[in-house]
């Protein structure tokens, strides 16, 4: 199994962190990704992703200048960015050695601590238990709904077949019992992450 790093932290908080990548690629994580930063060897730091920013760069406001580009020099930009690209992270939680908590570390990650893609053992260990859902849904300034929905939706995913509706069920249950005041928030995340038939 293959470790994806993605890119280094910028800078953090203990609610979230911010980390800067040289460009994108297929296999850098996406929206709602559930991602990880071990801190120390005994500590990684948990998050999803809910946002992407292409911050500006001043070679692009040049080449926008020159008019028409050739496919060379885009390429060439996309590859060799001057900024990086930011990639904002909301903790979710933490693993101390073998146990995975499922809210905010006692430290947050440090600058130039390494961001990695978890991969899909790691991903069904931590969504085992549906604690951090209620983190999501509380964060201010997020698309908290959007967020859960994809990562839900990409969990679900790593799950057997056979046991991807109960996967997809009990995160439904506890989403309910979190947002019983609020029904009509509620039923449209359970549309969205409603399992096939």
């Amino acid at each position: 199994m293959t470790t994806v790093q993605i890119g280094w932290v910028l800078r953090s908080s203990t609610v979230g962190f911010t980390v800067g990548c040289r460009v994108m690629q297929p296999e850098t994580p996406h929206f709602g990704d559930l991602v990880k930063v071990p801190v120390s060897d005994q500590i990684s730091v948990f998050g999803l992703i809910h946002n992407v920013q292409v911050p500006d760069d001043p070679a692009v406001r040049q080449l926008i200048l020159v008019g028409e580009m050739e496919p060379e020099a885009v390429l060439d930009q996309r590859e060799n960015r001057l900024v990086p690209i930011e990639i904002s992270v909301l903790v979710v939680g933490y693993q101390q050695g073998k146990r995975i908590i499922q809210g905010v570390p006692p430290q947050p990650p440090l600058s130039l601590d390494l961001l990695i893609l978890c991969q899909d053992d790691d991903l069904r260990a931590f969504t085992d238990r549906a604690e951090y859902l209620r983190l999501v849904l509380n964060a201010p300034q997020i698309p908290a709904d959007e967020v859960l929905v994809a990562h839900l939706r990409r969990a679900a995913q790593t799950y057997p077949p056979e046991t991807r509706r109960q996967f997809l069920t009990k995160s439904g249950r506890e989403l309910a019992r979190l947002l019983n005041f609020d029904l009509v928030r509620l039923d449209a995340i359970l549309q969205r992450i409603r399992p096939e038939a």
